[in-house]
């Protein structure tokens, strides 16, 4: 599966590698649990990591352009971890489409972006516990 989830910090950050090419049936998968955890922890965190990623299919391009637009101010904060220049540029797009704060970071500079993510989380504690979802 091109989409792997995992749930780290009591549910406060979502770390999602994503590699390949995305289809209308992984990013199906991907808003469904997203949802969930939205309803059951609010906004989140997202580390974002493009591991040979290749882009989406038109359906699967559809399919993000409607989450963003839903979930719109459900993510405080998105890093993406790339090693791409469009991969960049890709996050400089996404700015509009949230209330997220949004920072990129090289694949190198991915122990930076958990902990610039982790900064400042609400009320808990940080913990390195984490919960494989997919």
């Amino acid at each position: 599966m091109p989409i792997k989830l995992k749930e780290k910090n009591n549910g406060q950050i979502l770390d999602v590698e994503v590699s390949g090419e995305l289809f209308h049936g992984d990013f199906k998968c991907f808003m469904e649990r997203f949802d969930q955890l939205v309803k059951q922890h609010g906004q989140l965190r997202i580390l974002c990591n493009l591991v040979s990623f290749d882009g989406w299919d038109a359906n699967a391009l559809w399919d993000e352009i409607k989450w963003d637009a839903r979930h719109f101010s459900d993510i405080a904060r998105l890093a993406v971890v790339g090693a791409k220049k469009w991969e960049e540029q890709l996050s400089l797009f996404c700015s509009p489409l949230t209330t997220a704060e949004i920072r990129y970071f090289d694949q190198t500079r991915v122990a930076e972006a958990r902990t610039w993510l982790a900064s400042h989380l609400s009320g808990q504690r940080t913990n390195a516990a984490e919960r494989i979802l997919f």
